[in-house]
């Protein structure tokens, strides 16, 4: 679909003619089948961050466990959203893709027999926050091909828009921008994502308390905030009450954070525009203003410190969250994974972890095991930090199924990182500037850490979490940030059965597609999908009590 969000006409990733795409609405345990038509020029998958696809990675949607869907073919993936709830999207996992678009929300509803807690709003707003390029993601590629940096995005977009046009120097006149439309004295709840290229944002709206209330399928202890750091790849719904006057619209606000002191990064805001039914004019004057950090550097790990999970609300279960003691567990295994800045690797702008940036191999690392292949990988990434020469590898992590893992990250890098793990959600135990030691666990919180599945590490800190190994598969543990996921800064994790194949773990899917060196067995596709089999399998869902949602990507010129 060709757009022009700031003002410049350029090509996005749509979905079903929409961008951002389709809401993908569901319930706790239901089965869901999506149809992936893919109209690119080039292949794809899709993955959902966040949804754990309980013992069943053949449908994480990257490349260490899917072949991706050519051009012109399409693919059905069929999940179970077992014992989740919460705010989540689905996103193309290939090739800095996310960077044109291609994503689009997923709302998992409690079941009608677990209360949530907080009263029913009286809507519901997504709002897509991330720094943005006019630049193709195939420009962008072929940056980070040649050993360049991306540099200071052009925009920051909310939904797919451009900044309202809050200062005539800054913002083209023109240029369309978002506006959620709201009641006077209603609550609405906002669910935030951020799904830019490599920026955190800080999220606010002008005059107004945002009371947080679940973060990536957790529902947390309840507060106000009137600001939010929001880093990539991370989710958050708050409580919005509109109990200010309608003197005006009121402004919404993402800014970056942690970025260099260089005067364009000012130019680079998103802003949306709140506006009650009875307003009576525009918003103007200055944006509310962000943290500032110069007399106050812990601020953003302070805040984070804050968001801890509802102990006594129960969530995909009746059971309280804090049902699951996890301060009480011992440790049975501890990754200590260490990011540095970027160097050069055989010529190469890398990115490393533990010195090693992963090079994909063609074929998928869970078809090679059941093929049994040899070669494909090996499972000998360092669990620790070393000072062996960093190298390229397609190497994954060993863990123990049923054990319980200690994950330290430690970000040597002058940046802000931001990783996340598939098929879990983990304990944020805790984060700090400086080295990790083993005499750091003395502060972990053993109570109410959030349960999430992406936290941020601060430059020059680390951050520890710990994740209970009960999801047999091999899942993807990446840099959010699209330019080190790009380069290298990913690891697989491999959590195997010992009892061996389709004991706990689904079986291969009938429809599994085959690559690298599996490719002779992939037999053509001779039919794409139509609108009498979307509806026969639609009737099959209503039947079963599940949902289909028919997707189709595409790169549409308008």
């Amino acid at each position: 679909m060709t757009v022009a969000p700031l003002g410049v006409s350029q090509k996005v990733i749509a979905i079903n003619n929409q961008f951002p795409g389709p809401l993908l609405n569901v319930t706790t345990n239901w089965n869901v089948r999506v149809n992936v038509q893919n109209n690119l020029d080039e292949p794809l998958l899709l993955t959902w961050d966040g949804i754990q696809m309980r013992m069943n990675s053949w449908q994480d949607g990257v490349a260490g466990t899917n072949c991706p869907i050519p051009p012109g073919w399409n693919w059905t993936y069929r999940f179970q959203l077992k014992d989740q709830i919460g705010s989540f999207f689905y996103f193309p996992s290939l090739g800095l893709q996310r960077a044109a678009g291609g994503y689009g929300p997923v709302t998992v509803n409690n079941r009608a027999v677990v209360p949530v807690p907080f009263g029913q709003p009286d809507g519901d707003v997504t709002l897509f926050i991330g720094d943005w390029y006019t630049k193709s993601h195939v420009e962008l590629r072929k940056m980070l091909d040649d050993g360049k940096d991306l540099g200071i995005p052009d925009g920051i977009l909310i939904n797919g828009k451009g900044p309202f046009s809050y200062d005539n120097t800054l913002v083209p006149e023109g240029l369309q921008h978002e506006t959620v439309g709201v009641e006077p004295g209603k609550t609405y709840r906002f669910r935030v994502h951020n799904v830019g290229t490599s920026t955190s944002l800080n999220f606010r709206i002008q005059n107004h308390n945002m009371r947080l209330v679940e973060a990536e399928g957790t529902y947390t202890n309840q507060q106000n905030y009137t600001n939010l750091d929001i880093h990539v790849g991370q989710s958050y719904s708050f409580l919005v009450t509109m109990d200010q006057n309608a003197s005006t619209d009121y402004y919404i606000v993402a800014s970056p954070r942690f970025v260099a002191n260089e005067p364009r990064w000012h130019d680079v805001t998103g802003v949306a525009i709140l506006q009650y039914s009875n307003s009576k004019g525009r918003a103007s004057g200055p944006l509310p203003d962000a943290p500032n950090d110069l007399y106050y550097k812990s601020y953003s790990m302070d805040q984070a410190r804050t968001i801890k999970m509802n102990t006594t609300s129960g969530a995909a279960r009746p059971n309280p969250q804090g049902s699951f003691r996890y301060g009480s567990i011992n440790i049975t295994q501890t990754f200590v994974l260490k990011n540095e800045l970027p160097l050069r690797i055989n010529g190469k702008r890398r990115r490393t972890i533990n010195s090693i940036s992963y090079s994909p191999p063609e074929t998928p690392l869970r078809l090679a095991d059941l093929h049994n292949l040899t070669g494909v990988y090996k499972t000998d990434f360092p669990t620790m930090p070393s000072n062996a020469p960093p190298k390229m590898a397609s190497s994954a992590l060993n863990a123990s199924y049923k054990g319980f893992l200690e994950i330290v990250f430690q970000n040597n890098d002058t940046d802000v990182q931001t990783y996340h793990l598939d098929g879990y959600s983990f304990f944020v135990v805790g984060m700090d500037y400086g080295e990790w030691t083993p005499d750091s666990r003395n502060g972990y919180n053993k109570w109410d850490a959030i349960f999430r599945s992406t936290t941020q590490v601060f430059p020059g800190g680390w951050t520890a979490v710990l994740v209970s190994l009960d999801n047999v598969g091999i899942w993807n543990l990446r840099s959010e940030k699209l330019d080190n996921w790009y380069n290298g800064q990913e690891v697989y994790v491999k959590v195997a059965d010992p009892l061996g194949y389709n004991i706990t773990e689904m079986i291969m899917p009938d429809n599994a597609l085959y690559c690298g060196r599996l490719k002779d067995l992939q037999k053509p596709q001779i039919h794409q999908i139509n609108k009498s089999s979307a509806q026969a399998g639609d009737r099959w869902s209503v039947r079963l009590l599940a949902t289909v949602l028919l997707i189709i990507a595409a790169v549409i010129s308008s």
